[in-house]
């Protein structure tokens, strides 16, 4: 299968995931301080350990060629690109100043129970499954921001919460720098691996690479639908 018809049915796999009723409730919840500050660390919490899969992925891949495009890809999220000079982390320290949020409360955050299991389950399938694997897992959890894709559902995670934000809150797009970056970055890093899967997710590897595709989809449900219930605990 060629690179354009992984994507389209990964494309399809993702707006499933965009319809579903998790992220129907996650993005219904009104946002308020206190609700987004726990979005943020729980957030913050995902970033993380995403550098943490992405080196397990590469230390199960033989391909330099692969080995070569995750460094690419982890040099803008940890290092610095066009959006940040300190990685992407640092978009949401910046992000978390204008809901109160210190880098100390961002980089000391605690998970919440589904943000933790999930975090554990990425973990596992990262380090245990293949490396092709755990290449469509990764990157298919970066789609979800993809306003090419999403744009007729209301666009992809960093526009709609943005907009969440901005109508509940007040708050202006450049007091959110995660989320104005991430509304392009995931674009270019929705297309990165496109061509390692049409080159070596081959035969029964192409069924397995599906199967993870889905697999981190559904982890992804999870999570926000956690995050969901937790910012609806706190008062509106």
């Amino acid at each position: 299968m060629d690179a354009a018809s992984w994507r389209k049915n990964i494309g399809e796999m993702v707006r499933q995931y965009a319809r579903s009723p998790q992220l129907q409730h996650y993005f219904s919840v009104r946002m308020t301080r206190e609700r987004a500050q726990l979005m943020l660390k729980q957030l913050a919490l995902y970033v993380r350990h995403r550098r943490d899969c992405w080196a397990n992925v590469s230390s199960n891949c033989p391909e330099m060629a692969v080995k070569h495009k995750i460094l690419e890809h982890e040099m803008g999220e940890v290092i610095k690109d066009k959006y940040s000079e300190h990685g992407h982390l640092d978009l949401i320290v910046r992000q978390g100043r204008a809901v109160g949020l210190s880098p100390e409360d961002i980089l000391n955050a605690e998970p919440i129970p589904t943000t933790r299991a999930t975090l554990y389950a990425w973990a596992w399938l990262t380090r245990s499954k293949s490396w092709i694997e755990g290449i469509a897992a990764l990157t298919v959890t970066e789609w979800g921001n993809d306003d090419r894709l999403l744009g007729d559902l209301g666009g992809g995670h960093s526009t709609r919460m943005a907009r969440r934000w901005m109508d509940d809150m007040g708050l202006k797009m450049k007091d959110m720098p995660n989320f104005e970056a991430h509304s392009e970055a995931d674009e270019e890093h929705s297309d990165m691996f496109l061509p390692f899967l049409s080159r070596f997710a081959t035969g029964e590897k192409e069924k397995l690479a599906f199967q993870a595709v889905q697999e981190s989809l559904d982890l992804f449900a999870i999570y926000r639908e956690g995050v969901a219930v937790a910012m609806e605990k706190l008062p509106a």
